[in-house]
């Protein structure tokens, strides 16, 4: 069980809960996005892309890009502008495609041009074959 403080994100990973059942990781068919549209502008959703690992966002949740001032729909990970940002985000993906596990993580960061933002993360496995991870679907909630 992973401890969830914003209430969307909760009601997010009670979704992927659902979703998932009695197997071990629900897949990008379980869900429909018209059923999620209370977090879609928060939501991304990334292909997990194996040997080397890396990642490519296929939706990059538009408050989110907004937000941030870049969208990263349909470009890898290494589109980041911000390096060590870039590193704290592989470093997170990876250790849930590893764990086959959802990850919900407090973060406390300063931007570039000295943005102090609070937000929590919730990173969540998806997986078409019932055990490898090729997808992760990603939330922030700014604060």
């Amino acid at each position: 069980m992973v401890e969830v403080a914003a209430p969307l994100l909760r009601r997010l990973y009670a979704d992927w809960l659902s979703w998932r059942g009695d197997r071990e990781l629900p897949s990008r068919r379980d869900f429909d996005p018209l059923g999620i549209r209370y977090i879609i502008g928060k939501l991304s959703l990334i292909d997990v892309l194996a040997e080397p690992l890396r990642f490519r966002y296929r939706v990059h949740g538009t408050e989110n890009a907004e937000r941030l001032g870049f969208d990263l729909t349909g470009k890898p990970l290494e589109g980041w502008p911000d390096p060590q940002h870039r590193s704290m985000v592989e470093t997170c993906f990876a250790t849930v495609v590893k764990s086959r596990s959802p990850l919900a993580q407090l973060r406390q960061q300063v931007f570039g041009d000295g943005r102090v933002w609070r937000y929590e993360i919730l990173v969540l496995p998806l997986s078409g074959d019932g055990t490898q991870v090729d997808m992760l679907m990603v939330a922030a909630e700014f604060k």
